[in-house]
């Protein structure tokens, strides 16, 4: 097998920022940003929806907008 031809897998920590969810699991994806996490500190992925989050899993309705998409479709579309 050809050496260095696999990315690095480590564990690092997920974070649902909207609901301040934070689960610890393995990725090839190398973030810049670190958190300590049971007093360990791994590489940070910040996700904006998670299974702590969606409304699939919690049976609540949730609006999630970090990008001001509702905002923009009501300044254009909605009632005036």
């Amino acid at each position: 097998m050809k050496k260095n031809l696999h990315p690095n897998y480590q564990e690092v920590v997920f974070w649902d920022t909207s609901s301040d969810f934070k689960f610890l699991s393995r990725s090839t994806n190398v973030p810049k940003e670190k958190i300590t996490y049971e007093g360990k500190e791994y590489p940070v992925i910040k996700v904006e929806v998670s299974s702590a989050s969606h409304p699939f899993f919690t049976g609540k309705k949730m609006l999630v907008d970090t990008a001001g998409r509702v905002e923009k479709f009501q300044k254009k579309y909605g009632k005036k």
